[in-house]
């Protein structure tokens, strides 16, 4: 088996003049003494130097079809390895992966997954695409570039799932070996982010800019609703306004429901009409493509042609159906280009979802 460093170099960091050593991955910019470990947990310091714990130390290998991540303008219908670390650098409430981004026993959930066994391990089982995800890959940017690289060099094409909150530069980095990103926009108020996740609104607006605008990187973004605290109509409505005036009209957003988890299990559920509520305030604004998810609602789960209101895909919990695309990703009816990466057919590899085991580490 390949070995991997458990202790890995990067390079995103700096001596302060305290004498701590400061990471600079993500805006949290912790300042660490020897042997201690950042927010994230992942990233710390070691000889004066910050180190990746996670290197090469994975756990959660499932093939999933690429809408679950959700993306549902990149490749359609075609399986995708997902996979995650230990760790986030933030420290959301309601976080739905809560067993993996805030674990600490590392050697307990992690297999030991060289880059190049996950891109042999996407060309054997037929995956399309490897997804970065469960936690926030941004911490764990070091592995997840090496494996891109590998899988690139196989024609598997790599996603990141991601909230986003990261600094410019290793974001520039870490994001031109992602051919797709899904965006977590939480919310839409620095109260919120402060709240709930620990963490600030505008890195992650500035993200969203950075890529829409300076990379070739496909987006698609999420906001996950929590009754009573982000469902405001005011606050939906300043956020669609936000995407449709700084990224445009075309970039799809999908408006998911929140279960009760973590440390937010005294919390309902979001009503399905909270979600359609959100998702008809999108489209006043002059957005496109908006979606619901987590939930089983065919005709906000579809495509539609935004010119002549064709059904492009037909989508339900995961499954396609209807496929209206021409081999160029134009309408059929009225030969309008949908935005996002099309292939001539549609995958065909359904709602299933497959586990994919690797040898423990040991």
């Amino acid at each position: 088996m390949q070995s991997v460093n458990p202790h890995h170099p990067t390079h995103y960091w700096h001596r302060s003049e305290d004498g701590r050593t400061q990471c600079d991955i993500c805006p949290h910019q912790c300042k660490l003494q020897e042997g201690q470990r950042g927010l994230c947990y992942v990233r710390g310091c070691e000889a004066g130097e910050i180190v990746l714990y996670s290197y090469g130390r994975s756990s959660g290998f499932c093939i999933d079809p690429i809408e679950k991540k959700p993306l549902n303008h990149f490749l359609p219908g075609t399986p995708v390895l997902s996979f995650g670390t230990a760790g986030c650098n933030l420290s959301c409430k309601f976080c739905q992966n809560w067993d993996m981004s805030k674990s600490r026993q590392m050697d307990t959930l992690a297999s030991q997954a060289s880059p190049q066994m996950l891109a042999d391990a996407c060309v054997k089982t037929g995956c399309r695409s490897i997804a970065y995800t469960y936690n926030d890959p941004v911490i764990f940017m070091e592995y997840a570039v090496d494996v891109a690289q590998a899988c690139r060099e196989q024609n598997i094409h790599s996603v990141a799932v991601s909230a986003g909150f990261i600094l410019p530069d290793p974001r520039a980095e870490f994001f031109r070996y992602m051919d797709a990103a899904n965006i977590d926009l939480k919310g839409f108020s620095e109260r919120f982010y402060h709240k709930l996740c620990g963490g600030h609104l505008q890195p992650v607006l500035d993200t969203l800019i950075y890529l829409v605008h300076q990379t070739d990187c496909w987006v698609e973004i999420t906001n996950l609703i929590i009754p009573g605290e982000n469902d405001d109509a005011a606050e939906l409505q300043a956020m669609c306004e936000w995407i449709y005036e700084k990224l445009g009209p075309w970039v799809p957003l999908h408006f998911t429901a929140f279960h009760p988890d973590y440390k937010m299990q005294d919390r309902q559920r979001t009503p399905l009409q909270t979600l359609e509520k959100a998702r008809s305030i999108a489209l006043s604004c002059g957005l496109k493509h908006v979606y619901t998810g987590n939930v089983a609602a065919t005709n906000s789960g579809s495509t539609y042609c935004s010119h002549c209101g064709q059904l492009l895909i037909e989508r339900c919990q995961y499954q396609l159906g209807e496929w209206n695309l021409d081999k160029h990703g134009c309408c059929n009816h009225c030969k309008t280009p949908l935005a996002g990466k099309f292939e001539a057919t549609p995958g065909s590899w359904g709602a299933q979802r497959q586990v994919v085991r690797f040898k423990s580490s040991g």
